[in-house]
């Protein structure tokens, strides 16, 4: 199907909330276990032990949880401060979080210590950035001189009604939360489910259709797309595949082709540069990642690296192109933004 598809529905009890363009999945949100701080909450915590050559110091959290802060100077051992969970942790290791919050909303983004107004590069129509900016200055008119404001590329166009309500809303937020830093670990701000995500972040381009009920996600193809993902080999053009499969210490990732040319070898692991980003994505796939792209000429390899930065730079999380092995493999670093969603699934009973 043709145009952009939003699609809203449960899976097994779960939420699920999925974009489909022209028929292929592009973004897939499915709710993390129950009891679990997802990325996005935010909590008051408490100073732990400090562990020497770490870097960093452990956070008690709420639920018993451990977290892990990288930053240690100036804290000491029963502070208590206020931080946000940045990504999803490894089995048996403490939540990653940060002491920057921002607090998102579907037009704008309060920032903490992080003063100014600043409008979306993605927001180009003419007059219109400078439209934003003066909008958000008189919205934050009277606030504390620390917090900042980020207008995000959907408020490109909207009215100045509905923007000034947002970062009201937002900004009245911000502003109860750094005044809540007495007492024990708790969860002050939980992270949006799928479906609210997907109202606040999926607003370029937009929807053709947004279906929900309980057919939705099959209808659309969503499960078929799912059953795919839970599938380590993904099918390149030309005969051509890439196997993805998670261990405990890294994402393997190996490409083949149906020939054994050197340009068929370049050929294959262009297509999978460019898929990479998606399927790490979509899989809900970070940390450490190794791929043994198919056999090529090494001096393409710079031709390969910029298709590689291309492809992920137009991507969200953040990524480390770390380079190529003393083996030939290549190393990237992506930052764990979601539960491997094989995990997600295998705990609801998917």
């Amino acid at each position: 199907m043709k145009g952009v598809v939003i699609a809203l529905g449960s899976l097994n009890g779960q939420e699920v909330a999925a974009r489909m363009i022209d028929g292929q999945l592009e973004d897939l949100l499915v709710a993390m276990p129950d009891g679990t701080l997802a990325p996005g909450a935010i909590c008051r915590a408490r100073v732990g032990r400090q562990i020497k050559g770490m870097g960093g110091v452990f956070l008690d959290l709420p639920g018993g949880q451990s977290g892990f802060l990288r930053q240690a100077k100036g804290l000491r051992p029963g502070q208590t401060l206020l931080v946000q969970v940045s990504g999803v942790p490894e089995p048996g290791k403490a939540v990653p979080v940060t002491p920057r919050l921002t607090i998102k909303g579907r037009y704008g983004i309060v920032t903490p210590d992080a003063p100014g107004v600043n409008v979306s590069r993605q927001v180009t129509e003419e007059g219109e950035p400078a439209r934003l900016a003066a909008l958000g200055q008189a919205a934050m008119a009277g606030a504390d001189a620390s917090m900042g404001l980020i207008l995000r590329s959907g408020a490109e166009g909207v009215a100045e009604g509905v923007l000034t309500e947002d970062i009201a809303a937002l900004r009245d937020l911000a502003q109860r939360l750094l005044a809540d830093t007495s007492g024990p670990p708790e969860l002050l701000l939980d992270a949006p489910g799928p479906h609210d995500t997907a109202w606040r972040d999926w607003t370029t381009p937009d929807p053709d259709e947004v279906a929900t009920g309980p057919t939705a996600l099959r209808d659309h193809g969503v499960i078929d797309a799912m059953d795919a993902l839970i599938a380590p080999v993904v099918r390149l053009p030309g005969g051509a595949s890439m196997a993805v499969e998670p261990t405990r210490a890294l994402v393997a990732v190996d490409v083949n082709t149906a020939e054994g040319s050197p340009a068929a070898g370049l050929k294959a692991s262009i297509a999978a540069a460019r898929e990479l980003p998606r399927q790490l994505r979509l899989r809900g796939l970070g940390g450490q990642v190794l791929v043994d792209f198919a056999p090529f000429p090494r001096k393409e390899r710079t031709t390969l690296e910029q298709v590689l930065r291309a492809a992920f730079r137009r991507d969200g999380p953040a990524t480390t192109l770390a380079g190529w092995t003393p083996l030939g493999n290549f190393e990237l670093q992506r930052r764990r933004e979601a539960m491997p969603l094989a995990a997600a699934l295998r705990h609801r009973g998917g």
